[in-house]
């Protein structure tokens, strides 16, 4: 192992220059015109994991964008198999957005690279690639069975990935799945994500006169859809930001007192909060700390209203129908399509009788994900992050989602760690993202040693 790290400092250049010449191609995945650019990434992916020592390695096609899989399975049938996940695709950008530079021309400047998909998720990413080639090139084999999943649909959804997981279940069988597409705490002290919210969308739209009215004329007698929305959206939450829908929190599992003590090591003041976010003052259930409401509490969110008119100056018009988008983050073991019929059931009880409501589900739901931090393959990734960084990682709840690892959970029965390298700072999905160089290096180290201490 000692000759694979040496490996991986001698040949740390070559490994950014690897990285910039990936960066350089737009694989914005929602974008039709990109499509090319997209495959021309999965092909580049795959030669360089083809040189890296990868075997059986294939751009395999979906409905959509291809996935990208190889695999080294010499270990033995005494010793794990870890299957390692990661996605090629970028968001979009361009420079107008208020980059530095082209996003797709790589810079590196302060300690730092910059480029699209740097951080999110092409440089998390290869580290798994470069750690996998400084153990082949120096020892010839690896401690574990690894096989490796990139697919090219992660930013807009995995739209197709759940049922290549489904038709590729055997061929994607292993003890454990490790996931790099998050970020650690700061850069002198990592952590570990262990739980993941969960997301339902709907959209609510109120109706009532058949067509837009004089205010003057009608207003006073007829129940202003605007109103009427404003009214049941109050009615969502109490004065403590509690959720008022029944039966909301009956499936969320309860915070440990192991848990949340952990979590209190990076929990945050108030003023903290409130200088973070620019608002008054926080907000939310008085009986949860900040760092428990952020990843281990649901939430309603109102994301936007449409009714009426915007425009400049005043029109007095009594709108016929008003929307309000809608979505909740959830926690385990809260079911998006039962959160959603419980919401659809509450508003339909409590609209006024002046209006009608239709409740609509939308696309973009996925279920929470909650990980065992007890588990064997938890250790040797906290003893990998102690060898690779100096210090032991502290374990982490993250208010956003990643669908993907309750797909893997449920489609591979296999234990997810999500080993994350990044910075919250590093500007993912904005202009200037960028990924700390000594993360990378120290990113690749550590995964060295995971596999090493996976092993075992």
């Amino acid at each position: 192992m000692e000759a694979a790290l040496t490996y991986a400092r001698d040949h740390a250049e070559e490994f950014r220059q690897q990285l910039r010449d990936l960066l350089r191609i737009p694989s914005v995945s929602t974008s039709p015109e990109s499509a090319g650019a997209v495959r021309e990434a999965a092909e580049w992916l795959a030669d360089n994991m083809k040189r890296a020592g990868f075997e059986n390695v294939a751009v395999m096609p979906t409905d959509g964008h291809p996935v990208v899989y190889g695999d080294w399975l010499h270990a033995g049938d005494d010793v794990p198999t870890v299957l390692i996940y990661g996605h090629y695709d970028v968001q979009p950008a361009v420079k107008e957005d208020g980059w530095d530079q082209d996003p797709f021309h790589p810079v590196e400047r302060d300690g730092k690279l910059y480029a699209r998909g740097s951080t999110d998720d092409k440089g998390q990413m290869f580290i798994h690639v470069k750690a996998v080639e400084s153990l082949l090139q120096t020892e010839g084999k690896l401690p574990v069975n690894v096989k490796l999943i990139v697919e090219g649909e992660e930013e807009i959804g995995s739209p197709n990935l759940n049922d290549f997981l489904v038709a590729h279940r055997d061929k994607l069988a292993a003890d454990v799945c490790v996931i790099s597409d998050t970020a650690i705490l700061a850069e002198d002290q990592p952590s570990i994500i262990y739980a993941l919210r969960g997301l339902v969308a709907l959209e609510l739209e109120v109706k009532g006169p058949s067509q837009d009215l004089h205010s003057g004329i009608f207003g006073g007698t007829v129940h202003n859809p605007l109103q009427a929305l404003s009214e049941i959206i109050a009615r969502l939450h109490d004065e403590n930001g509690t959720i008022t829908v029944p039966g909301f929190y009956d499936s969320v599992i309860p915070l440990s007192d192991q848990e949340r003590e952990e979590l209190k090591k990076t929990d945050s003041t108030a003023d903290e909060w409130t200088r973070m976010t620019g608002a008054p003052r926080v907000w939310g259930e008085s009986e949860f700390t900040i760092r428990e409401r952020v990843g281990a509490r649901p939430t309603l969110e109102v994301n936007g209203v449409i009714g009426g008119f915007t425009g400049q100056g005043i029109k007095t018009v009594l709108p016929a129908k008003a929307t309000a988008k809608i979505t909740c983050r959830l926690v385990a073991d809260q079911d998006p399509e039962h959160i959603f019929d419980q919401i659809r059931a509450y508003i339909q009880q409590i609209a006024p009788p002046t209006v009608t409501v239709d409740v609509r589900r939308l696309k973009g739901s996925g279920h929470p994900a909650l990980i065992d931090i007890n588990t064997p393959a938890m250790q040797a990734a906290i003893t990998a992050y102690e060898k690779g960084w100096g210090k032991v990682p502290v374990f982490m709840r993250e208010g956003g989602s990643i669908p993907i690892v309750a797909d893997f959970q449920r489609e591979l029965d296999a234990p997810v760690i999500l080993m994350g390298f990044g910075l919250n700072s590093d500007g993912a999905h904005g202009p200037n993202e960028h990924f700390t160089i000594s993360m990378f290096h120290k990113g690749v180290d550590t995964v060295i040693h995971f596999l090493n201490e996976a092993a075992n």
